[in-house]
């Protein structure tokens, strides 16, 4: 597996050891590692319209249908075109967020919303 920075300035740190000026530069860089790795994000497009598309499902979901009934169902009427593979993703999301119930029968998983 390949090294990341932060490793190859510990290493280079590590080599330099007896030279402050390259030892305040590589604690300098690795500082702006951690800066950069906590800054805030905002979310994506795409990760904005796939909350829409929750709350979507969440207001047109009244019993227990699979991914591809909905997608021929209520979300036949969505104004973007909605794969499978994208609607299982974000129904799974919606499952570990307890707002929706996966169960299955005879090997098809159906979602409901929890009561």
């Amino acid at each position: 597996m390949a090294k990341t920075k932060r490793e190859y300035f510990n290493e280079l740190k590590a080599i330099v050891s007896g030279d402050e000026n390259l030892v305040a530069f590589i604690d300098h860089e690795i500082e702006l590692l951690d800066k950069k790795n906590t800054a805030p994000r905002k979310p994506t497009e795409k990760q904005m319209e796939n909350e829409k598309i929750k709350d979507y499902i969440l207001a047109h979901l009244d019993h227990a249908m699979t991914v591809s009934e909905m997608l021929k169902g209520f979300l036949a009427d969505y104004p973007t075109e909605l794969s499978n593979q994208r609607v299982t993703a974000i129904v799974k999301q919606l499952v570990e967020d307890n707002s929706v119930v996966r169960t299955v029968e005879k090997r098809k998983a159906y979602f409901s919303v929890i009561a």
